[in-house]
């Protein structure tokens, strides 16, 4: 167990030698109980004038000094925490004379010099190694002449770089890096040092420059104009698995571009042009595509789900079907689409609204239409073999459908 010395003041010359109890209210009794004191009333100071609020800051064999209400006849501790942030120059120099620690602490981190307050090393992080050194004038820097530089800094040979971040968090409470600060190499001097209330602010920090690195930056619409003008008519544009995101692409003509692999997703393309594009396992969940010319597109495996189609034409008068087999269309809104012709096989149009879709010819063999609305669809020819048809509402058909449309 460690021991302290306890003293009413700083002249030292009434004192008990107190055991360190584990809880700082026992600590506290114990010392009152020495001075038959009221416990409530007593305060423990370091000689620097740093309050005590925990005995695990207290060392083997420290000296603390009482500081009581008025009332009770007891000196106050001399130096209090205002102390701390008054500079007199000529007290420094004579403190400095007799090898003692001031208030103002130069550190030389690695060759550049800090400036601060022992107060903001020892208040933040009290159990923190920069704490400890400077806890009181004591520290393990005055057995030691060679760990301070000619001026008188106190020399730590760590990256000063990482270091100012810790020192400002010290002082604020706030971790605050600058774009050309690795927050890992913070994390590493953090933990060296021993500020632990600053790791896991480092650690999200690091976390989220992970994420945001894993993701690729979506481009603009202006972005994706430039690239269209820029490009001869003759070659091909390619955006394959390019990040647009949420652009805003409405009423662009974007023909023969391919966006194989793109994220489309949320995108607004009313009413553009995207005829004979590929598309094929393109993200376009919840894009906005109301109006927009889809002849001859090639939309493989894409993922639609939740998209808004109405007012679709798929339908290439020249002859070209548009592919989408396997594509995802669940929840999506086609409603008026004109899709005569095209290749839905095995593609999920679960709970999709297909109302007064214009689908002659079309493949939907092996497509799910679970509780699909299909009422004043015209699927005139259409290919409905193997299809899931659970639930799905043919209302108002322009046509009936054969048998021959649904056998396997």
């Amino acid at each position: 167990m460690k021991r302290a010395f306890v003293y009413k003041n700083k002249t030292e010359n009434d004192g008990n030698l107190v055991a360190v109890e584990d809880t700082f209210k026992d600590f506290i009794e114990s010392i009152a109980s020495s001075f038959n004191l009221e416990a409530e009333k007593v305060k423990i100071y370091l000689k620097n004038g740093c309050e005590i609020h925990d005995t695990r800051v207290i060392r083997d064999d420290e000296k603390i000094y009482l500081s009581l209400d008025s009332e009770n006849g007891v000196k106050s501790c001399e130096k209090s925490f205002e102390s701390l942030h008054v500079s007199d120059t000529a007290e420094n120099d004579s403190v400095a004379d007799k090898g003692v620690v001031s208030d103002w602490i130069t550190l030389n981190v690695g060759g550049k010099h800090f400036t601060t307050s022992r107060y903001t090393l020892l208040v933040k992080e009290p159990l923190s190694m920069l704490a400890r050194m400077f806890a009181d004038d004591n520290n393990v820097y005055l057995m030691n002449p060679s760990a301070k530089d000619k001026t008188g800094a106190y020399l730590i040979d760590r990256s000063p770089e990482y270091f100012e971040p810790i020192l400002n968090y010290l002082r604020h409470g706030e971790v605050i890096l600058d774009k050309c600060v690795n927050p890992r190499g913070v994390l590493e001097e953090a933990a060296f040092y021993g500020i632990d209330s600053m790791l896991p602010q480092l650690r999200q920090l690091i976390e989220e420059s992970t994420s945001q690195s894993g993701r690729s930056q979506s481009l603009t619409r202006m972005d994706v104009i430039r690239l269209i003008m820029m490009t001869p008519t003759e070659s091909e544009l390619r955006f394959q698995g390019v990040n647009l995101a949420g652009a805003d692409l409405n009423r662009l003509d974007l023909r023969h571009i391919n966006f194989k692999y793109a994220c489309l997703a949320r995108c607004n393309l009313s009413g553009a042009n995207l005829s004979h594009c590929c598309l094929e396992r393109a993200d376009l969940s919840h894009a906005n595509l109301e109006g927009a010319q889809l002849l001859g597109v090639k939309a493989l495996c894409a993922n639609m789900e939740g998209a808004l189609l109405k007012g679709c034409n798929m339908e290439d008068p020249a002859g070209s079907r548009a592919v989408m087999e396997s594509v995802n269309l669940k929840g999506a809104d086609l409603e008026g689409s004109n899709m005569a012709g095209v290749n839905l096989r095995v593609a999920t149009l679960k709970n999709a609204n297909l109302q007064n879709c214009d689908l002659r010819a079309a493949v939907l063999a092996g497509a799910d239409l679970e509780s699909c609305d299909l009422s004043g669809s015209d699927l005139h020819e259409a290919n409905l073999r193997g299809a899931n048809l659970k639930d799905a509402m043919f209302e108002l058909m322009l046509t009936p459908l054969h048998m021959s449309q649904t056998i396997r």
